[in-house]
C-alpha cells in the first residue's frame, strides 16, 4: 500500500470511516481524520484508538483498506490483496 492510496481515503470529502487490513490478519479502524496521522516520510501511519492508545502501521504490511459504501451499507475493499 502506498501513502498516496491512504491519502485518498484520508482526504475524502466527506470523510468515510475505513479499516486497515494487515498481512498478519490484524485490523485497525479509522473512525475520523482526527484518529490518524500520516508520517512525513510516507512509510508509516499512526492510528489512534478511542482510549488514547496508538498503533503505528508500516504501510508495507497493509494488504487492503475497507471503506463503507454509502447507500447499501456493505463494505468495499480497495487496494492490494
Amino acid at each position: 500500500m502506498t501513502i498516496d492510496e491512504v491519502r485518498r481515503f484520508f482526504n475524502a470529502q466527506p470523510f468515510t470511516p475505513f479499516t486497515f487490513f494487515l498481512a498478519d490478519g490484524r485490523q485497525f479502524p479509522v473512525v475520523s481524520r482526527e484518529f490518524m496521522a500520516l508520517s512525513p516520510v510516507g512509510r508509516t501511519v499512526a492510528v489512534y484508538q478511542p482510549d488514547g492508545l496508538v498503533d503505528v502501521i508500516d504501510l508495507l504490511l497493509v494488504t487492503s483498506l475497507q471503506v463503507s459504501v454509502p447507500g447499501n451499507g456493505s463494505p468495499k475493499r480497495r487496494g492490494k490483496r
